[in-house]
């Protein structure tokens, strides 16, 4: 079979939202760029997930001349409620950082770009196949794959970017890396239901029966979790059981409940973080879930990808300008000071509400506690809505 040549400027491996924001980025400032994906455009924009947008990712996507589809469908949220002892606590961003969040699928966030993408003209290859990993270690290294019709090609490139999800083929090439990776002993039961919104903002719960979190999707259609063992079997939960345990959960003196419908979507997300250091390997970089991921509760894991392509394609744009591969080096730290404060963040949220597997009546109690000073404190307030609406950028 004949391979063909492309010769670019930057590869990305990946199209998904990191992928396509920073072709996107680059196209910006007169930078080439060639994405492939070993899925279908199709098959990713029908993968359900949900997704919180900090401002500051708002503000990439609609600045940077994406789209202002999330302003105008999306559904900006001003705080959350912390449910606990059977009451709701509000966190309200605005009154506390001047700051809020936009609910806004990932689906979306990727329809967006995808459409950006073609409307300018960007070169982006979806349904490729047998993609190889070629030459990391010089100055054009590169990619060969096979195209949705069946031709072998080569992209050989000045910088390859590695934006191609946890199961990164690209991190797995950069020998020498260091991994920093924490298992946790539960995960979410997620639903999808069709019913009227419960709230009109999420709500995280704290409660004996374990964790849940109520979250929305449109004016019909709801998202909501709780939290279960890894390798819960969803088949095994009838929808009254799944509404009996949600609303278990969510009771209290104040006589809440769900609204409910049919559950039209079950599945089981295992909790996970992971950081991969460096996030460059001479002319190889990493971006979002790639080099990191983290657990749901903190709604970081599209912002850092996002976060991760805008910083990077301003070095890549220095890079590109001067011709100096030393620029490069800038990315690492200024992409990770974000991460691990992200990694953090994540952390804190996700051991304050959830049930460890064997915890003691003491740590139950101090659990309590710490959720008790959290909402007592405006200064504790003040730092969950300055972390959850998103650090500037750095």
């Amino acid at each position: 079979m004949t391979t063909r040549r492309v010769d670019t400027t930057v590869g990305i491996v990946g199209g998904g939202p990191a992928g396509l924001l920073l072709s996107h980025l680059l196209h910006r400032s007169g930078i080439e760029s060639v994405v492939v994906d070993n899925r279908s455009r199709d098959l990713i924009e029908h993968t359900t997930r949900a997704g919180i947008l900090e401002q500051g990712s708002v503000r990439l996507l609609v600045d940077s001349g994406v789209s202002d589809r999330v302003l105008r469908d999306g559904d900006q949220h001003e705080g959350i409620e912390l449910r606990f002892g059977g009451l709701s606590h509000r966190i309200h961003f605005q009154e506390l950082v001047g700051a809020s969040v936009w609910l806004y699928p990932q689906t979306d966030v990727f329809t967006d770009l995808a459409d950006a993408r073609q409307r300018d003209g960007g070169d982006v290859r979806f349904g490729v196949r047998d993609t190889q990993a070629l030459d990391l270690t010089s100055d054009r290294p590169g990619v060969a794959f096979t195209d949705a019709e069946g031709r072998r090609h080569e992209l050989r490139c000045s910088v390859l970017v590695g934006a191609d999800g946890s199961g990164s083929m690209t991190r797995h090439q950069i020998p020498d890396r260091r991994q920093y990776t924490r298992e946790y002993p539960f995960a979410w039961f997620g639903i999808t239901c069709e019913a009227p919104h419960s709230a009109p903002e999420l709500i995280y719960t704290r409660s004996e029966r374990g964790f849940a979190l109520i979250s929305q999707r449109t004016e019909s259609l709801q998202r909501m979790y709780f939290q279960c063992s890894p390798d819960e079997d969803r088949d095994a939960w009838s929808d009254d059981r799944i509404w009996d345990e949600l609303q278990g959960r969510l009771a209290g003196r104040d006589g809440f409940r769900l609204r409910e419908g049919p559950v039209v979507e079950k599945l089981v997300l295992p909790f996970r973080s992971f950081v991969c250091e460096p996030m460059r390997y001479g002319r190889v970089l990493l971006a979002g879930d790639a080099a990191h991921t983290v657990p749901p509760t903190g709604a970081k894991g599209l912002n850092l990808a996002l976060a991760d392509v805008g910083v990077l394609a301003e070095v890549l744009e220095r890079f590109v300008r001067r011709g100096d591969a030393d620029t490069l080096d800038e990315y690492t730290p200024r992409a990770l000071s974000r991460v691990w404060k992200a990694q953090n963040f994540s952390y804190w949220m996700t051991s304050m509400l959830h049930d460890v597997p064997g915890r003691s009546e003491f740590d139950a109690r101090r659990q309590l506690g710490e959720l008790e000073s959290l909402v007592g404190s405006e200064h504790g307030r003040r730092y969950l809505a300055e972390c959850y609406t998103g650090w500037p950028a750095g």
